[in-house]
């Protein structure tokens, strides 16, 4: 690279870079074409002031960790972050925080008159130039850093004490409390600068915490936002009290909701593009005594579907679902509470079985993900469109399987069996906390016992636990006691000389010892013997005895065996279990 520049035009050094930026993100299918392309008109017509990384940060096409990923792959540099920096900031006598701000840069060390300049843009050679001016030094030498990291470090040495989020708040001239307040007045308050800014900055936070959920909740003298990371809420820094209407409408308005009414539980929806990703966010309000708790689901739309082996399925409860997933028609449930992962699972089962000799057709609320060659389908209930009625249309659309997001009432569940009698595999999900329950459920719902058993060929119960960070996780010798019972409860063969592992905390995981989420899971395959008892109506927890006999790993026995592969903590497991 430092050859080629040497004789090329600064022109001719831009385009380079430029192409090369393009045929990265392209090779890893993160930005299309015509997105780079208006993203490189932008930049034309501003001319040199603004240069392609400013201008692909600025619109959101790609996140800041893989454009700097990308800088330092094709000008082969070396990526520093946050935890690389000194606890206070290198040469800062030498170089102005107004200097440094202006041309995202921040020095990392000057030693041996080498000054090493953490750069959003290292192939700025006016910026390299400029700085080793400001500074005096003999040598420039440039690393990569993410704007996230760069602005985390300007915060933690230039903030006199102040966040980036109380800073914005400063800003805001106007307050008032949420009941007395005229509906004008907030839409006002709600489109100034600084309450969009502390908007933005809390999605774009939580985005950046793999948060699955925000929930912003007013109280008499705060107001409180807490992020659901890896299953858990954990309390985060919320803008000031008397913001909490503004705040609140700001994200009223974006989800096109009504903000004048404030008695009434609303929904709504926001699409946004956040740090290169496109985020769809699912929008609940609901009205409290110190005015409207608001929860935004996050959901990534570009995510790519997993495997079954990194969701966690895997050895004799992942045989059993692909054994069912082979049949040619038939009813397959995933059951499990909220946020336990059931979607996800069946969009994984959904991957394997499309083929182009097979017509696949989804009902869904809302669409999670989207599936190449599988035709969705968006419930909307505010126009009569509903599980049932949909359902009803796409039988007759020819379908080889069927998928529905959840089966909430006896019409859809008698749709989905009908679907299953006819010659259609149909996947759903149910909220029901075992596998066995699941049958129980359909039964009590309204199912006819002989058309369930006609139909059913497997549920899958699963829950998630928290992954061990790796980079982290301290192993133990447990007490012999403690083996033997879980060889007892779980049924596995446990050695004495097993072990299991315990968090820590580390950079890698935000001092928290886990990092992700993984399935634990119990899958239930009807057969004859379970047929029988389904029909002499048995209860759940004799079916549950029954599948247990015929060899299926209970949830318990699944996270147990993960525990002591040093995938997640027996805590975890007890957590969502809740075994004694």
């Amino acid at each position: 690279m430092a050859m080629e520049n040497a004789v090329l035009s600064d022109n001719e050094h831009r385009d380079l870079i430029q192409q090369q930026i393009k045929e990265w993100f392209s090779a890893r299918n993160k930005l299309t074409a015509e997105l780079f392309d208006r993203s490189l008109s932008l930049v034309n017509e501003q001319g040199e002031t603004t240069r392609l990384p400013q201008m692909l940060l600025k619109l959101g096409q790609v996140s800041a960790e893989d454009l700097a990923l990308c800088l330092a792959d094709i000008l082969n540099l070396k990526k520093v972050s946050f935890e690389d920096f000194p606890a206070t900031p290198a040469c800062s006598d030498l170089i102005a925080e107004n200097f440094l701000k202006q041309h995202s840069v921040l020095p990392l060390e000057f030693t041996d008159h080498t000054l090493v300049l953490a750069m959003l843009d290292p192939s700025d050679e006016f910026i390299i130039k400029s700085t080793k001016l400001a500074s005096g030094a003999n040598k420039v030498e440039p690393v990569v850093i993410s704007k996230t990291d760069l602005e985390s470090l300007y915060e933690q040495f230039y903030s006199d004490g102040q966040s980036q989020l109380g800073k914005i708040a400063d800003q805001v001239e106007t307050s008032a409390d949420d009941n007395d307040t005229d509906v004008d007045q907030l839409r006002d308050m709600a489109s100034e600068a600084p309450v969009i800014r502390m908007v933005n900055l809390l999605i774009q936070r939580a985005c950046k915490n793999n948060a699955s959920d925000i929930h912003v909740e007013p109280f008499h003298d705060k107001l409180k936002v807490r992020f659901r990371c890896d299953g858990l809420l954990q309390d985060v820094e919320a803008p000031p009290a008397h913001l909490s209407a503004a705040i609140i409408s700001r994200i009223k308005i974006m989800a096109h909701m009504n903000i004048a009414e404030r008695r009434l539980p609303q929904d709504g929806r926001i699409d946004l593009r956040v740090q290169g990703q496109t985020i769809d966010i699912r929008v609940s309000s609901i009205p409290t005594v110190h005015g409207e708790s608001v929860v935004m689901r996050l959901l990534q739309r570009d995510s790519q579907v997993q495997d079954f082996d990194s969701l966690g399925l895997t050895g004799e409860p992942l045989s059993r679902l692909k054994a069912a997933l082979n049949k040619p028609n038939g009813m397959i449930l995933v059951t499990g509470p909220t946020g336990s992962g059931k979607s996800t699972t069946l969009y994984t089962a959904l991957q394997g079985l499309n083929t182009e000799q097979r017509k696949i057709i989804t009902v869904e609320d809302p669409v999670e993900y989207q599936l190449e060659g599988v035709n969705q389908i968006q419930v909307r209930s505010s126009i009569g469109l509903d599980f049932a009625t949909t359902l009803r249309s796409i039988v007759r659309q020819d379908p080889d399987i069927i998928m529905v997001g959840e089966m909430r009432d006896l019409e859809t569940a008698r749709i989905c069996v009908q679907s299953a009698l006819t010659g259609h595999l149909v996947l759903s999900t149910l909220h029901t906390n075992e596998a066995a329950g699941s049958i129980t459920r359909l039964l009590d719902m309204g199912v006819e016992d002989y058309l369930l058993t006609s139909t059913l060929l497997c549920v899958v119960s699963q829950r998630l636990v928290r992954k061990l960070c790796q980079h982290c996780a301290k192993p133990y010798q447990p007490m012999p006691e403690l083996l033997e019972r879980l060889s007892k409860h779980s049924g596995l063969n446990i050695g004495p000389d097993s072990t299991l592992c315990e968090p820590v905390g580390c950079e890698h995981c935000r001092n928290t010892g886990y990092n992700g989420r993984i399935a634990i899971c119990e899958v239930l395959p009807v057969d004859d013997h379970i047929r029988r008892q389904i029909m002499q109506n048995c209860d759940a927890r004799a079916l549950q005895k029954l599948a247990m006999q015929q060899g299926m790993h209970t949830m318990y026995s699944d996270g147990c065996s993960k525990a002591l592969a040093g995938l997640t903590t027996l805590k975890e497991v007890l957590r969502v279990t809740q075994e004694s």
